[in-house]
Parts: C-alpha cells; sequence; structure tokens
C-alpha cells in the first residue's frame, strides 16, 4: 500500500486559476451592485461634455476621489464648472488629467505606415463636483430594504474588530480614521449574477482587505514593488481576497464573473507586468490568513 498522500488541494490557487481564465474570455463591464446618486463606480465623467475619461486619467481620478473622499465621479476644469453656472470653492486643490493634442506633420518617407499625424501630451487640471457650489447631484436613490444577512459571515467579520459605519452611497476604508465605510445596506440592488447580499459582503470583505493592509495591521505597501501602479495592485489584492472569502466563508458557491469584471478594470491598466496578478494574488492570501488569524478559537 502507498503510504503517498493525495497533495493538498490549493483553494486559493484554483480561485486564482478561475479568475484568470473569466479575465482572458472577456468577461464584460463591472456593474454596480449598490445604487448611487452621483453615477457609475468606473467610469468618471466631464461635467460639461458628458465623456467619460479614460486610460491613466481614469486612475489619477479615481486616486483623487479616494483621498480626498469625494463621492462623485464628475470633473471639470474651472473654467468648463463656469460655464455650467458653478464655482469652484476657494482653496480648493485641482487633480491632474493629461490629453492628447493631434498634429500633422509631413510623414517619414522610410515609414510606409507613417501618415504624418502626431499626438502631444498637455496637461489639464480638472476639479471634482464635490469641489464646487452650484451644481447639483442627482437625487438620493431610494432604498430597497434591509438584506438578507449571513449571521457565519457577520460573526467572521465582527471578530476582526475592524470599525465599519454606514451611510452615503460610497465604499472606502479610510486610513485617517482607520473606518470602513459602507454604504446603506437599503441600497444594495445587486446585478444580474449576484444578490443583493452578495454585493454586500463582496463589497464589505473587499474593504476589509484594504483594512488589513494598515500599517499598524500587516503594513502592505505596493509601492516597493509596483511604483505609481501601487494603487492599481492594491485594488486587485482587496478584489482577489474578497474573492477568496467570498468562497471561503460560503457567501457564494463559485467565482464569480463580477470579481474578474472589476480585476479586468485594473489589469488592462497593468499590462507591462504580467505577473502582477500572481503578486496580488499571494498578497490576497496573506490577507485572507491574517484575517482568520483574528478569529476566535474553534
Amino acid at each position: 500500500m502507498s503510504s503517498q498522500r493525495a497533495p493538498r488541494r490549493d483553494i486559493h490557487a484554483e480561485i486564482t486559476g478561475k479568475l484568470i481564465a473569466a479575465i482572458e474570455a472577456d468577461p464584460g463591464k463591472p456593474s454596480m451592485p449598490w445604487r448611487r446618486a452621483s453615477g457609475p463606480l468606473f467610469m468618471p465623467t466631464n461635467a460639461l461634455t458628458n465623456n467619460a475619461y479614460n486610460g491613466i486619467n481614469i486612475v489619477s481620478l479615481w486616486g483623487s476621489a479616494e483621498v480626498s473622499g469625494y463621492t462623485a465621479p464628475v470633473w471639470a476644469t474651472y473654467r468648463q464648472w463656469s460655464e455650467l453656472g458653478a464655482q469652484v470653492r476657494k482653496g480648493e486643490k485641482s487633480s491632474l488629467v493629461v490629453f492628447y493634442k493631434e498634429y500633422e506633420a509631413a510623414p517619414d518617407p522610410d515609414n510606409a505606415d507613417d501618415d504624418g499625424k502626431r499626438r502631444v501630451a498637455r496637461a489639464s487640471y480638472v476639479f471634482n463636483a464635490s469641489q464646487v457650489d452650484g451644481y447639483a447631484l442627482p437625487d438620493a436613490p431610494e432604498a430597497l430594504g434591509p438584506i438578507e444577512r449571513l449571521e457565519a459571515v457577520d460573526r467572521f467579520i465582527a471578530a476582526t474588530g475592524a470599525r465599519i459605519e454606514h451611510g452615503g452611497d460610497r465604499a472606502f476604508f479610510r486610513p485617517s480614521t482607520d473606518h470602513i465605510q459602507m454604504p446603506d445596506e437599503g441600497l444594495f440592488c445587486g446585478t444580474d449574477t449576484m444578490t443583493r447580499s452578495e454585493g454586500y459582503y463582496a463589497t464589505l470583505t473587499h474593504e476589509l482587505t484594504h483594512w488589513s493592509g494598515a500599517p499598524k495591521r500587516l503594513g502592505r505597501d505596493m509601492g516597493k514593488r509596483f511604483g505609481d501602479a501601487a494603487y492599481a495592485v492594491e485594488e486587485l489584492v482587496a478584489e482577489i481576497a474578497s474573492a477568496f472569502l467570498c468562497t471561503e466563508l460560503g457567501i457564494t458557491q463559485d467565482t464569480r464573473a463580477d470579481h474578474a469584471q472589476y480585476l479586468a478594470q485594473w489589469l488592462t491598466l497593468m499590462k507591462s507586468d504580467s505577473r502582477a496578478i500572481f503578486t496580488a494574488a499571494a498578497k490576497a492570501s496573506e490577507a485572507v490568513a491574517y484575517l482568520k488569524r483574528l478569529q476566535p478559537p474553534a
């Protein structure tokens, strides 16, 4: 009789593999699992033109909104806000975006593909709708009532000791106050592939992962490895850890398309580093292990 044991199942590796496969299969655009008065989560837009910002500007404006606690993904230059009849408040600091201006030049005779069009980068400075007076955001969405609570998951989260507050229509971890802010649970409406409860707990475990990375806990500093892309990688870590926790805690029965959709938004900005998702997955496993260590003995 063989004494060899079957290899131990690595559920984190399995989930990571499924997420990568889903991303490579083009999972589509993510949907918000809760209602926001201020508009969609993933696409910052210009208040005057209604055009969505793209490329690195998305990351830049996401970062500005997260750091400053802005509640609306609506931006415009000082002049554009004036055209809309709004006034940027005195002392407000702008956020940098980059746009490209195209001009014609003599084509390179040695390059058959050169059409003579050139692009030059120009800096522009924009302000969030939260920084101006005289601009009316849409009315707050109607609440749907309580979600179905998952007692085992609530116990797991409570045991971490994280301070969680509810209110407004944004989800974030704020390092300065060391607390997690969640939208009112009545705003969670789910998506085509996720129930209201799944959406609530997936969001909360995402923010709980950010909480775990604070300096006095895991001290997760992605800037040492990824530099300017640190914010994006931290989002990868949080969403992968959320996928792990959703499976391990029984929030969902299988890897959700919603996680892959969210991850894809960040990975498209990090194509230059093919190992990013594996590094993020390793850090996500560390975060999950840390949160488990905070649980009372079985």
